[in-house]
């Protein structure tokens, strides 16, 4: 019988992680994840408690090589590491930018240095904020042939390891891919003020809290199981070098995910507070995902409102 491909997840108790972690053993592959949970008392346990309790499962924070290199040296070799592990959010990266940049550029660059050593192969989500000011449809190859304004410090962190990985491939011949996360929704997305605008918008509707919506944004929204599925099928056809947009096809303005939210919430539609668009922010999000579908069998089975109210159905009984 043949052994089993073995694979390290960083960030699995995450939203994506999560369900990435179950769908690669759904697959048959021996699947190990490290985050920062100890145990009960954290943020979102309870959903995620059946992986905290699992044996394929360690406390450590990527932003510390000790750390790391101990996951690497007891539990490995691995033949792939899915590297979610990261800070989110454009505000996130304001208010605790330490954090943003221990986790996500040194995260990684100690990622890296591990893959140098021990010549396993990486899968990288990068974002859609790497595109910044880019006005156009976002295709992969925009950032090696324009020059792009990345917009906050969240953005920055993911196109410094970005950087990382190149440099990583030109001097050492590792092999990465990199996906570019575009916004996703869904369930199993607990809340809190950084999360997704579509986490955020239902939570505080259900529990009768005013939402802000920055008028004049657009963006596409992807099926959290969506992206599950097509990160999961990378190993299947992984080719080292690429860089792949992970997204949705419907292009909506952020007014119409708040008049979705409300509508699947009951909320008062007095709850919604319209204003001026939001600082260092890209506007508007167009997204290529053609790649994807080539190589990955990307596929889109859930549309923007059906994700709204999964959300909706979601939280209510994970908060009663």
């Amino acid at each position: 019988m043949a052994n089993k491909t073995k694979i390290l997840v960083t960030g699995s108790l995450g939203v994506i992680g999560t369900g990435l972690v179950k769908e690669l053993e759904s697959r048959g592959n021996d699947v190990f994840g490290i985050d920062l949970y100890h145990s009960r008392g954290e943020t979102g346990w309870e959903h995620r408690m059946e992986n905290i309790e699992k044996p394929n499962y360690s406390r450590c924070d990527v932003s510390d090589y000790r750390q790391l290199e101990r996951v690497f040296k007891k539990y490995g070799p691995f033949d792939y590491v899915f590297h979610l592990a990261a800070e989110f959010g454009r505000w996130n990266g304001e208010d605790f930018y330490e954090q943003v940049w221990k986790s996500n550029a040194i995260g990684t660059k100690n990622m890296i240095r591990l893959q140098e050593k021990y010549d396993f192969k990486m899968i990288f989500t990068s974002s859609s904020e790497v595109y910044g000011d880019y006005p156009d449809i976002m295709e992969e190859e925009v950032m090696n042939n324009k020059e792009v304004k990345q917009l906050n410090d969240y953005a920055l962190s993911k196109w410094v390891s970005e950087q990382q990985i190149l440099n990583s491939y030109t001097q050492h011949g590792t092999e990465t891919v990199i996906i570019r996360y575009f916004n996703t929704g869904g369930k199993g997305e607990t809340y809190h003020s950084y999360r997704s605008v579509n986490a955020k918008f239902c939570y505080n509707l259900l529990m009768g809290r005013p939402i802000t919506v920055y008028t004049g944004h657009k963006r596409t929204s992807l099926a959290v199981e969506d992206a599950v599925r097509t990160t999961a099928n990378i190993i299947d056809n992984f080719k080292t070098g690429e860089v792949y947009n992970i997204g949705g096809k419907e292009h909506h303005t952020i007014e119409r995910l708040a008049e979705l939210a409300i509508k699947h919430t009951g909320a008062d539609p007095s709850l919604l507070i319209l204003t001026e668009s939001e600082i260092l922010t890209t506007m508007d999000k167009k997204v290529d995902t053609s790649k994807a579908e080539r190589d990955l069998n990307h596929k889109i089975t859930l549309g923007l409102e059906e994700q709204v109210k999964q959300t909706v159905d979601w939280m209510k009984e994970y908060y009663k």
